[in-house]
């Protein structure tokens, strides 16, 4: 497969899951800043996704305002907007390697957000049902994909692709989280701050069923970085970048092949070996940044050995 080929399929996948996290920080979100029993800010949801600067700082806490610069906004490059037209432009290239249904799917959620009626219904109507609608078109994206998708090089490059997002965005919503404990360590008794986490992550469900002690850190912690079978956690990420790269083995490959296994293998080591007795004992805020540090390299090994610096 042509290294452009493979990077185009990469960065498709990586744009739709950036989307689908996007989509769930704001649903979850805005349900939370209509409860005025706790104290609410965008500020964390905004820095994850869109940095700091000037034009965020001028959203403040108005919901509308921070949910159509995160959706619509056409001055913020990690819109939804931006990043469907991104995942777009790089399908185009590769028409020929995926399947006629998921362009398609990937062209119909692409004129949902672009539709001018959309930003309407974010100002004037409630905006969980706008969200919902684009949620939806990011599950029968990844439905699609499912049913029609060859088990081929192409597949395996978009799974990368999106468990490598995954894995960051995990790391960077626990870091978020957690770091806004040491401002406000009532947050560690407040049971709803930790379902909205949890629900972010579409984890709220396999928690009831987990754990039967009601919400604690320590189980959030758990299941969003050592549970292998939550979907969502930094572990099942890395398993299934492990996985997927497998896949990747040939003869011609040996060389890079071997380098980029040691990273992941390392990084599944570190997590696998870990409980949260040593997290915390390391620190959480140095073990995720350890953790976020070798997911980028991971990304950077690709970029240097399968996509020729693409």
């Amino acid at each position: 497969m042509l290294s452009r080929v493979a990077a185009s399929l990469y960065w498709l996948s990586r744009y739709v899951e950036r989307s689908d996290g996007i989509l769930r920080m704001l649903k979850i979100n805005y349900a939370s800043s209509q409860d005025t029993v706790q104290e609410f800010t965008w500020e964390p949801v905004v820095r994850i996704f869109s940095g700091h600067d000037e034009e965020t700082e001028k959203l403040g806490n108005d919901s509308r305002a921070v949910i159509r610069y995160m959706v619509t906004g056409k001055n913020n490059p990690n819109s939804i907007l931006n990043i469907i037209t991104f995942a777009r432009e790089n399908a185009r290239g590769v028409q020929e390697h995926i399947t006629k249904d998921l362009w398609q799917c990937l062209n119909e959620y692409y004129h949902t957000v672009k539709d001018p009626k959309l930003d309407t219904a974010l100002r004037k109507d409630d905006p969980i049902t706008v969200l919902d609608i684009l949620i939806k078109q990011v599950m029968l994206y990844y439905g699609t994909v499912e049913i029609t998708m060859e088990r081929g090089e192409g597949r395996s490059f978009m799974n990368l692709g999106k468990y490598l997002e995954r894995g960051i965005q995990s790391v960077d919503i626990l870091d978020t989280k957690f770091g806004s404990i040491d401002h406000n360590p009532d947050l560690l008794r407040d049971t709803t701050y930790w379902k909205h986490l949890l629900l972010s992550l579409g984890g709220y469900e396999i928690y009831l069923k987990t754990y039967r002690t009601g919400f604690e850190a320590e189980n959030v912690l758990e299941q969003v970085v050592l549970n292998n079978d939550f979907p969502r956690s930094v572990i099942y990420a890395v398993n299934h970048i492990q996985r997927y790269f497998e896949r990747l083995k040939s003869d011609s490959n040996m060389d890079s092949f071997r380098q980029l296994s040691f990273f992941i293998g390392r990084l599944q080591s570190h997590i696998r070996y870990s409980s949260v007795k040593t997290i915390e004992d390391e620190g959480l805020h140095t073990f995720l940044t350890q953790i976020r540090s070798q997911l980028f390299s991971i990304g950077d090994a690709l970029n240097n050995h399968y996509f020729a610096n693409s």
